[in-house]
């Protein structure tokens, strides 16, 4: 037992936590709490965000969900106008915010922490009192500190309370946790406050005692502190050590996974490094729910040694786990796309839901919230991962098996799955309002668009791949595509159908964007197919509702009537508004429809996407918008998060805000591969200590604002896999293309277009 101070003392003496440390005879110490950890998916927790308010910074310069203001002769340190990072000294690592300030009288400074409101997060913390910890590098009294007060969902505020009535004087050098009842926050607003709704948290001035004081803050979260649910909680059996830690060294990274542990009371896991295999230091933090850490080191021929520990709601750590290292080296361009394409499959496979198996609207999310069009995309990374060894041709079988079993059980409206459903319940959720409660013909079609191509290449002769052979052909050919006409002599298809709403979402379907494929597979369809002439009066129309509805999303009449003719930066473009719009027009339709494959009387698809990219490239090149970051080897505007939300961001000033979103270029290898693979080796070798994580680029950066995407898409990591497949060896575009409805499909169309000359 010797050996047990060598390890955590140094992280541990400034958490002022008990230490629990690891020495070669403790491998066998927890042996009696194995029954609890077992091998499982991991997935997201959006429990976790149910407590947790802030835990880390993405960047290590400012904190971009917050501000500060000043008024002198006060005193308050700020980095951009916001509060800057600690990254020495942390309750929980990498990082904790830091407040340095002098209050003098007449004077006076605020600092306000922002809740990250990431897409679909829950609105309601779960407990009873707000906690977080502080440490000072010198005593502060209890007078000195600052006031608090917070604000709701509402924009509700409470009168400010002094800290120092929460905590006696605060130590030098040790991290002290302050816990304020909810109920002790009273409104100071028109309004009463609801602090489960919380919204932000402000620290300000309170006694003007002109001297310089500093406290660092980390880990705030709302939770129980009642006596009654601690006592039942702490007395749980204390956690295991996380079990097979595996360690795998790539080209700037490293990436560590483990087996889950599980227990009621397990909120994070905490990952520790050595680069000499003795000093083991905390690095980073993992929600509950993923069992997967990306370590970035920044260079090749880098050796490194890990173990991890469980920490639970009162932060004890377990005994760390046993040891992993590995080293990174130096990759070869095939071996980057091959470790770039299994990031972004794992989305799909460790984070796909637990009972659907479908793909997660986003990581970190709602985690009841499955996406159909994301699941489709999903399913083509999957093929994508057993053709490519990621995962066995059972696994992924069994998956798909998975999938469709839940889609068999899930409502359909006249065949339509709808855009959202609650992976567990199966039940449609209406995410963006009322009427969104029905079928969504386009994410129907990116879906089949998956199952299409899954089907070709599960098409062996055992039982279980003819089963899903034939359940997949059930699920195609029960899609009502010319129900989404509405009337027999309708020239377009629609969008929407509600069995509560009908057509309210009234919703025409028309090119130029990403629902090409809905056209080519209702046209395809073998039992409900729609006339091959909805290509050119629906999807290419030339009506007045056609024109309309280009000239509205596009705020142009270059390519209103479908065509378009008009050169961008030396480049003609055939089809497309203005300058094409966001690059996911050239993604989503051609996952698994090769646009080689089709020439109409408008242009040859793959030529006009790929000129649509290449335009893309020129003007984040051109930079009319002077936005940082951008460049020949960062480009590629499409839909995504962004600092003020999610936009489809589009090589137009109106449509362009500065945010820097991977797949935009990563999914557009097959067009542009030289172009794609510098923007790729940017993001990771130079950018990758803030851009990579655990499913490979996260969804977008914006450098402008400092601000790094706290969540990865279902609809943007897919089609970087499966992009780059078809670029490779064009795997999904191959057997989707083969399925024996497309080519008469392809036949039906040039026959119109032939008869229309």
């Amino acid at each position: 037992m010797k050996e047990e101070h060598s390890i955590r003392k140094k992280a541990a003496e400034a958490r002022g936590t008990p230490i629990r440390l690891l020495t070669v005879s403790h491998c066998f110490f927890f042996l009696a709490a194995v029954s609890q950890l077992f091998p499982s998916p991991i997935r997201a927790d959006s429990n976790y965000y149910r407590h947790i308010f802030f835990d880390n910074s993405l960047s290590s310069s400012d904190y971009f969900y917050s501000q500060g203001h000043v008024s002198p002769p006060s005193k308050l340190a700020l980095e951009n106008g916001k509060l800057p990072v600690e990254t020495a000294i942390f309750r929980t690592p990498p990082n904790a915010l830091r407040f340095e300030w002098v209050s003098n009288p007449n004077g006076g400074w605020e600092a306000t922490i922002r809740l990250v409101n990431f897409r679909n997060r829950q609105p309601v913390f779960l407990g009873d009192t707000l906690l977080f910890w502080l440490y000072s590098p010198q005593q502060i009294s209890a007078a000195d500190l600052p006031l608090v007060w917070v604000s709701d969902a509402q924009e509700n505020f409470s009168a400010a309370l002094p800290l120092g009535k929460f905590a006696s004087d605060i130590p030098a050098d040790k991290w002290v946790q302050i816990k304020i009842r909810l109920d002790q926050f009273l409104s100071y607003s028109i309004h009463s406050l609801d602090p489960n709704q919380l919204k932000s948290v402000t620290l300000s001035q309170n006694s003007a005692d002109g001297k310089s004081h500093t406290i660092i803050l980390d880990e705030i979260k709302i939770d129980y502190d009642s006596a009654t649910e601690a006592s039942r909680l702490q007395a749980a059996l204390a956690l295991p050590a996380p079990r097979n830690v595996i360690a795998k060294g790539y080209d700037r990274h490293m990436d560590v996974s483990w087996d889950a542990v599980h227990g009621d009371a397990l909120e994070r896991y905490i990952v520790y490094r050595s680069f000499d295999g003795k000093d083991f230091r905390p690095i980073g933090v993992q929600e509950a729910g993923i069992t997967r850490y990306a370590d970035f080191l920044g260079k090749p021929d880098t050796k490194a040694s890990y173990k991890v520990a469980a920490s639970d709601r009162w932060y004890r750590e377990s005994p760390l786990s046993g040891e992993a290292t590995a080293a990174t080296r130096q990759l070869s361009d095939e071996e980057l796309l091959t470790m770039l394409q299994e990031a972004c499959f794992r989305y799909y496979w460790d984070g796909g839901h637990p009972d659907a198996a479908m793909a997660l609207e986003n990581i970190p999310g709602d985690d009841r919230i499955v996406a159909t069009g994301a699941s489709g995309f999903g399913i083509m990374a999957l093929v994508t991962g057993v053709d490519r060894g990621f995962i066995t041709r059972e696994q992924g079988l069994q998956r798909l098996t998975k999938i469709v079993a839940f889609l068999e059980r899930a409502p359909r409206y006249h065949g339509a799955w709808s855009h959202f459903m609650n992976g567990t319940t199966a039940e449609s959720m209406p995410v963006f309002g009322v009427f969104d409660d029905g079928g969504d013909l386009v994410e129907t079609a990116f879906l089949i668009e998956g199952l299409l191509a899954a089907r070709q290449f599960f098409h062996g002769p055992e039982e279980a791949e003819r089963n899903l052979y034939a359940k997949i052909t059930h699920l195609w050919e029960t899609v009502e595509w010319d129900w989404y006409r509405r009337e027999p002599d309708m020239d377009a298809l629609f969008w929407h159908w509600s069995a509560n709403w009908a057509a309210h979402i009234n919703h025409r379907l028309t090119g130029f964007n990403e629902v090409m494929i809905v056209y080519l597979l209702a046209i395809a369809s073998p039992t409900h197919p729609v006339p091959a002439g909805l290509y050119y009066s629906g999807w290419a129309g030339q009506s007045e509702a056609a024109v309309n509805y280009r000239r509205g999303w596009g705020s142009t009449i270059d390519g209103d009537h479908y065509f378009n003719g008009h050169t961008y930066y030396g480049i003609t473009l055939d089809v497309g508004v203005g300058r094409g719009g966001p690059l996911f027009f050239t993604h989503y339709s051609f996952l698994g429809f090769d646009p080689h494959a089709l020439t109409d009387r408008y242009t040859n698809y793959f030529e006009n996407n790929r000129n649509m990219a290449r335009i893309n490239l020129a003007y984040s090149i051109e930079n009319p918008g002077h936005h940082k970051g951008y460049g020949p080897d960062a480009w590629g505007l499409t839909a995504s998060d962004g600092p003020r939300g999610y936009a489809a961001q589009a090589p137009e000033l109106k449509d362009d805000q500065g945010n820097i979103t991977p797949t935009g270029a990563l999914a557009s290898f097959p067009y542009t591969p030289e172009a794609s693979m510098a923007a790729f080796k940017h993001y990771y070798r130079d950018l990758g200590d803030r851009v990579w994580g655990v499913y490979g680029p996260r969804d977008a950066f914006n450098p402008d604002h400092d601000w790094v995407s706290p969540i990865f898409m279902g609809l943007n990591q897919a089609p970087i896999t499966v992009m780059i497949e078809n670029q490779r060896t064009g795997l999904i575009w191959k057997l989707f293309m083969s399925n024996p409805e497309i080519k008469p499909m392809l036949e039906r169309i040039g026959n119109v277009a032939a008869n229309r000359r």
